[in-house]
């Protein structure tokens, strides 16, 4: 069984670039993205990496901590992020974990359990560690997406949706298709309209299962 929706995230200890973390006490309180990849030194993921570290200012300004996962190791990692720091015009603070024996690979059902690393291995014999976790404060899986090698991720996308998860689980509500801050949010159907008034003033009703809002100011 993989991990789904609001399941808790394995507490591993996991060695990092930056020393040893344990998952859930990394987290803390805070929400964190954990994003990998499967190999060091390749084209698209450095890309990644340099734009994870250019958005360091954002992710701190919600309240987002960041780990990279590769299945390289830590004396990799180091010498790694200076490529990072070249291509992304930026420094490479958050720390990557060393997932040589793919351990969060497995618990986070990137791999099938049978999985191994072969003797020069290819970036093609991990292809499925390309993707993204959002994690909340209480330790669950809020988001996951997954994506090929030949495609490199949008992280305006995944701030974007840290936003809509955080206004969501702060505020009771869902956001609607393209959403970002400012936009109207939907008022769930298990609200009254009575109530729905009470808490957000006018509202907007679409269809009798579709009424929009402003969240308060």
């Amino acid at each position: 069984m993989g991990l789904r929706i609001n399941d808790t995230i394995p507490n591993l200890t996991v060695e990092t670039d930056q020393g040893t973390i344990h998952l859930h006490d990394w987290v803390g309180d805070s929400w964190a993205v954990i994003f990998s990849h499967p190999k060091d030194f390749t084209p698209v993921c450095t890309t990644e990496f340099g734009a994870v570290a250019r958005l360091d200012d954002e992710w701190k300004k919600r309240g987002v901590k960041v780990l990279g996962i590769s299945v390289d190791g830590v004396e990799d990692h180091v010498r790694w992020k200076e490529d990072i720091r070249i291509a992304g015009s930026a420094e490479p603070t958050f720390p990557i974990a060393a997932d040589k024996d793919l351990q969060v690979s497995k618990a986070f059902d990137m791999l099938p359990a049978e999985a191994y690393l072969p003797d020069g291995r290819t970036p093609n014999d991990t292809a499925t560690v390309r993707s993204v976790f959002i994690i909340g404060p209480d330790k669950k899986l809020k988001l996951s997406m997954t994506y090929p090698m030949t495609v490199g991720r949008n992280f305006s996308e995944i701030l974007r949706a840290v936003d809509a998860l955080q206004a969501s689980v702060k505020n009771g509500v869902a956001t609607p298709a393209d959403w970002k801050p400012g936009d109207d949010v939907i008022i769930p159907v298990a609200v009254s309209n009575d109530d729905a008034k009470a808490r957000f003033g006018d509202f907007e009703t679409v269809l009798p299962y579709l009424r929009k809002a402003k969240l308060p100011a």
